[in-house]
């Protein structure tokens, strides 16, 4: 599932692929929120994230719905630089197995400390986005990999239990 990033991801930047050092930008300020703010001012930084930054991506996929969401995470992770990621559509969900997080692989590399709930945040934003289309996100793993499920809220399924969502670590 090729796609074009232009056609897929909203952004104006026009590289075919990100700079890994951001990684270690969004881990230092995820660290800054969390020592000023705690756990609940982070989670509602990234809600807030996924409801306003990435408004124009949500309204993307109210209008496309789980082919827009696939389209947008092929689209994300072939511009991740380091990413192994499967993004798979069928009639019931959007599936992301994340077999290499760049985030992850870059900070470990770079030997960075990484904050432990960092991957809440997959959680916490695509839910954010996700909900204004009628879907809701399910992750599964962390610490660089991990399942990532796109369902429609229609399924009735329980709320996320964050106790599935990995602490991070530099091992």
């Amino acid at each position: 599932m090729n796609v074009e990033p232009s056609v897929a991801l909203p952004y104006r930047d026009t590289k075919p692929q990100g700079a890994a050092d951001f990684y270690m930008a969004i881990n230092a300020t995820f660290r800054f929120i969390l020592n000023r703010l705690g756990q609940e001012g982070l989670r509602r930084y990234w809600s807030d994230m996924g409801h306003r930054y990435f408004a124009p991506v949500s309204r993307r996929w109210q209008t496309h719905g789980a082919a827009g969401i696939a389209q947008y995470w092929q689209a994300f992770y072939e511009a991740e630089p380091g990413s192994e990621v499967s993004v798979t559509q069928d009639d019931c969900e959007v599936r992301l197995d994340v077999k290499v997080c760049p985030a992850i692989a870059h900070l470990r590399q770079q030997k960075r400390e990484i904050v432990p709930c960092f991957c809440e945040h997959c959680y916490f934003v695509s839910e954010a986005m996700a909900a204004p289309a009628g879907f809701t996100v399910r992750v599964q793993g962390g610490n660089g990999r991990c399942v990532q499920r796109f369902i429609p809220l229609s399924t009735g399924r329980p709320p996320q239990d964050l106790e599935e969502i990995t602490l991070a670590s530099l091992s």
